[in-house]
């Protein structure tokens, strides 16, 4: 990668958090102050960026404009929709749509529950694969040894007190989400939510993504929460179907 580009993505990541002078941005790099302004005014001129009064500095519409085309171009969040719309509708309960991409999770959709308790999640947003429903459902529909190599690979920061720390105990949750079909996050990545996963499969039974189901605990206790097991398989089974699965018992 160009020296320029990575400079021009850390800017755009250090935006990512909030507005920016360009001293900020310019301590973030590690580099002078004429350097990072020339990137701001390559960014500014496409709309990457866009300046915030007279010193500071935000993530400009171009930026969004291309995550809103990527986000539709994927027909996995298309084919989702209807059925994930109607178990929010149903139940209440906020509905997340995720994919495993470069050792994390990314939410690509989300329907927000009634209740007033919001959660740490958005569209876009990354999480970690060892604490979230959604994080073990992809990761269990891995091969064996893909399976094996990605849980060495976390660093298993804990989240909570409930949060999983190990390959060890992370693979034989693994084991336990393969075999009943759905993933149960107990309060492990945030203490004040509960969550469940199922699995998303195309054609050929792989796992293309996976529906999560949160819920404060507040609302729901885990008996609860499993008694809408039924629930979530069942959406994702018709959005499974939409995507040509019709061996219902693969896995």
């Amino acid at each position: 990668m160009s020296q320029s580009l990575d400079r021009a993505l850390t800017v755009l990541g250090g935006l990512a958090t909030g507005a920016k002078t360009l001293d900020q941005l310019a301590e973030e790099i590690g580099v002078h102050k004429s350097t990072v302004l020339r990137l701001l005014r390559t960014l500014e001129s496409h709309h990457f960026v866009r300046r915030d009064g007279t010193r500071h500095y935000r993530l400009g519409s171009a930026l969004f404009d291309l995550a809103n085309q990527a986000l539709e171009d994927l027909d996995i969040r298309r084919a989702a929709h209807p059925a994930l719309a109607g178990l929010n509708l149903r139940t209440g309960h906020t509905v997340h749509l995720a994919t495993f991409d470069d050792g994390e999770v990314v939410y690509i959709d989300k329907f927000e529950g009634r209740h007033s308790v919001r959660m740490y999640s958005r569209i876009g947003k990354r999480a970690p694969l060892h604490c979230t429903a959604v994080g073990k459902v992809l990761v269990a529909a891995f091969p064996e040894p893909r399976r094996t190599e990605v849980a060495d690979g976390i660093a298993y920061v804990p989240m909570t007190a409930n949060t999983i720390l190990g390959p060890g105990p992370f693979l034989e949750e693994l084991d336990r989400v393969a075999e009943r079909g759905f993933a149960v996050d107990d309060a492990e990545h945030e203490d004040f939510i509960h969550c469940l996963a199922a699995p998303i499969r195309g054609a050929q039974g792989e796992v293309l993504a996976a529906v999560s189901m949160s819920v404060p605990k507040v609302l729901l206790d885990m008996p609860g929460l499993l008694a809408l097991a039924p629930e979530i398989t069942a959406a994702a089974h018709d959005v499974s179907v939409h995507n040509g699965w019709t061996d219902q018992d693969k896995r």
